[in-house]
C-alpha cells in the first residue's frame, strides 16, 4: 500500500528525527564562526570579531545569537540596536557592546548566500518522502505530498491533493482537507528601485507547525515562515480558501470561517473567532477571545474579549448605531430644512 505509510516510531527512528525537531528556527547545525562566515560572504568584520553566530533571521524575529541583514539607513539603528547579535550591514556604524558588523555592498546577496549555503534546495522525487516521519495511525491518500523532512504525528488524516512541504511539522490527531498548501514559499521580498528586478525574492527558511488537533480545510494556504516558524496552535480549527501569510503566530482554539485572509508576522491569540471574509493586515496582535464579524477589515491592533466590524475594525456596537444614525440623515435634514 505505497499510499499508507505508517510508521512505527521505534527508539532507533526517533533517534534520527531529534534533529529535527529541534530546528526552531534557521539555526545553524552548530555555532559558526564570524570569521568564517566573513570569509565566505567577503565581508570587512568589525567589533566582537571573535564570536559565534547561532543562526540567521530576519529582523522582525531575531533573537540574541542570530545573524540579520540591513541594506537601507532608515533602518540601520533599528537593526542594530534589535536582539540580533550581528549585523550584516553595508556603512560602518557604532557598535554596541558585544555585537559585531559585517560590512559588504550588498547585505541581502550576502544573507541569501548564507541561507542557502545552511538551507540548500532538495528536489523530491517521491511523492512520499523517505526523510519524513509519520506517526502510528496517520493516514495519507492517494495524490497527498509530503515533502523532505516533514515529521507528522499520530492518528492524522491528510486527504487527497495536499501538499506538505520540507521540514514542516504536523501534530498528533490533525485533519488536513484536499487541496490544501502546507509550507509555501513567504511572500516576502527585497525592494530596490534602482536595480532592473525591483523585488528579489528572500529564500524561505522557515517552517509551518501545526500543533495537536487542528482542523484545516480544503484549498488553503499557509506560508511558512521566512526564518523563523508560522504557527497554528493546538485546537484551532480552518473552514475552507483561508490564507496565512509568513511568521504568523496563531493561538489556541481558535475558529476562522471560509475566504480569511492574514497577512504575515500577525499575532493571533488564544480563543480568536473570525468570520467569513476578515482580512488582516501585517505584524499586528489581536487579543484573546476577540471576535471578528464577517468582512472585517484589521489595519491596527485589536483588544482581546470584544466583538469588532467594519472597515476599519469597531467595537460592533460602535458601528450598528453608527448605521441607524446614518440611517435617520434623510429624517433629521427634513427636519432641519423644515420640510
Amino acid at each position: 500500500m505505497p499510499f499508507l505509510s505508517i510508521l512505527q516510531q521505534k527508539p532507533d527512528k526517533m533517534q534520527t528525527a531529534l534533529p529535527l525537531l529541534k530546528i526552531i528556527f534557521m539555526q545553524f547545525p552548530s555555532p559558526v564562526s564570524l570569521q568564517w562566515i566573513a570569509e565566505f560572504i567577503g565581508a570587512k568584520l568589525l567589533g566582537n570579531t571573535n564570536a559565534n553566530a547561532t543562526g540567521i533571521n530576519e529582523i522582525h524575529k531575531v533573537e540574541q545569537g542570530d545573524l540579520v541583514f540591513v541594506d537601507h539607513p532608515k533602518y540601520y539603528e533599528k537593526c542594530i540596536n534589535s536582539a540580533a547579535s550581528f549585523i550584516i550591514i553595508n556603512k560602518e556604524a557604532p557598535i554596541p557592546e558585544g555585537k559585531a558588523l559585517l560590512i559588504v555592498d550588498n547585505p541581502f546577496e550576502a544573507y541569501c548566500k548564507i541561507a542557502n549555503h545552511f538551507r540548500p534546495f532538495e528536489g523530491a522525487v517521491k511523492t512520499i518522502s523517505g526523510t519524513a516521519i509519520i506517526g502510528e495511525g496517520s493516514f495519507i491518500y492517494p495524490t497527498a505530498f509530503i515533502g523532505n523532512h516533514v515529521s507528522i504525528g499520530k492518528n492524522c488524516i491528510i486527504h487527497p491533493n495536499v501538499s506538505v512541504m520540507d521540514y514542516c511539522v504536523i501534530g498528533d490527531n490533525v485533519i488536513i482537507q484536499s487541496g490544501t498548501v502546507i509550507g509555501s514559499d513567504a511572500f516576502y521580498y527585497n525592494t530596490k528601485k534602482d536595480r532592473e528586478v525591483w523585488y528579489k525574492k528572500m529564500p524561505s527558511c522557515g517552517r509551518v507547525v501545526i500543533e495537536d488537533d487542528v482542523e484545516i480545510g480544503s484549498g488553503c494556504t499557509i506560508d511558512r515562515g521566512v526564518s523563523h516558524d508560522t504557527r497554528i496552535g493546538k485546537g484551532t480549527k480552518f473552514d475552507n480558501l483561508i490564507h496565512i501569510g509568513h511568521d504568523t503566530v496563531i493561538g489556541k482554539n481558535c475558529l476562522f470561517a471560509a475566504s480569511v485572509v492574514v497577512a504575515g508576522v500577525v499575532t493571533i491569540k488564544d480563543g480568536v473567532i473570525l468570520w467569513g471574509g476578515v482580512i488582516v493586515n501585517k505584524t499586528l496582535t489581536i487579543g484573546e477571545n476577540a471576535v471578528l464579524l464577517g468582512r472585517t477589515g484589521v489595519s491596527g491592533d485589536l483588544e482581546g474579549n470584544k466583538t469588532y466590524w467594519g472597515a476599519p475594525a469597531q467595537e460592533a456596537g460602535i458601528v450598528k448605531r453608527e448605521m441607524i444614525w446614518v440611517k435617520r440623515i434623510p429624517q433629521l435634514w427634513e427636519k432641519v430644512m423644515g420640510k
